[in-house]
């Protein structure tokens, strides 16, 4: 007959069961005793006082057991449950414990599989065909936004909302164009998981068009009592700190942003305080020199 939660809650080391109701007495027993639910699945009560669910069934002729868990950590309903997912295993010709390794298996390997360890895999693969400048704005870019977020989650846990938020704060904080960017390097992230069997699909792909890029307006000039505000202003820039450093550089040589931008630290003399820009980088073609 099957077990009821009384028959189970009470049962008791070395004092095994025998009869139901009024008729039922207790067998003194040295060892531990099987409690019987029916469909293979039975209470096994050890003389430490341990209540374990086990479910026996055979494949091939071979009669095997397989262990679901302890009570009260598993309730009857639950155990019962559990031993139906195990019988549809068995007549597949799967062995419950078998399927549950290699489920723990799969589980240890998308723990692995993180945002951030991908995003580093996916740096090196193309890390020989970035520029340096492009290898920094992106691996700084992805510590400062993405890692603190979503850096430590299994790739097929992320979603689409996960996303937006990290490119919503980029975009709240005045640096709509590095959210774009985000955007997209999260894409490609994505997409490289997906292509090593790592990931199902790119969230960012329906994220297309969340972030628009402000219009670039040119900036008129800025008259001397512009020039303060302007400056402070820079302090709070949501951008990269390169843009920043950049326009102050910008106002203190005067140089075209070509000439800054194209700059080499063999060209700069620290201790002489001199920067010599070679003359096939000047548009006059002659060198330049500041101090």
């Amino acid at each position: 007959m099957a077990l009821t939660d009384s028959e189970i809650r009470t049962a008791q080391p070395g004092k095994k069961p025998e009869g139901k109701g009024k008729n039922r007495t207790h067998i003194a027993v040295d060892g531990p005793y099987k409690l019987t639910d029916g469909g293979g699945l039975y209470l096994e009560v050890r003389l430490s006082g341990a209540k374990l669910w086990r479910y026996r069934y055979r494949i091939a002729g071979k009669e095997n057991v397989y262990a679901l868990g302890t009570y009260p950590q598993i309730p009857l309903t639950d155990a019962r449950t559990e031993r139906d997912k195990a019988r549809a295993l068995v007549k597949q010709g799967i062995h419950p414990a078998h399927n549950r390794q290699a489920l723990v298996t799969l589980q240890v390997a998308e723990n692995a599989n993180t945002f951030e360890a991908i995003a580093r895999e996916w740096i090196e693969q193309r890390r020989a065909k970035w520029s340096g400048y492009y290898l920094r704005q992106v691996e700084r870019t992805l510590k400062a936004d993405a890692y603190p977020y979503i850096g430590t989650l299994p790739m097929r846990s992320i979603g689409a909302a996960h996303l937006l938020e990290i490119i919503k704060r980029a975009e709240k904080r005045g640096a709509e164009t590095l959210a774009i960017l985000l955007r997209q390097w999260m894409g490609a992230i994505f997409r490289y998981a997906v292509s090593t069997l790592r990931a199902d699909f790119d969230p960012a792909a329906a994220l297309k068009g969340a972030i628009h890029r402000p219009k670039v307006e040119h900036s008129k000039p800025l008259t001397r009592k512009q020039i303060p505000d302007f400056l402070k202003a820079l302090e709070t820039y949501g951008g990269y700190r390169t843009t920043a450093i950049a326009m102050r550089l910008l106002m203190l040589t005067f140089v075209r942003t070509v000439e800054l931008r194209g700059a080499e630290w063999v060209e700069f003399d620290l201790d002489g305080a001199e920067w010599r820009i070679p003359a096939e980088r000047m548009k006059m073609p002659r060198l330049h020199s500041l101090s």
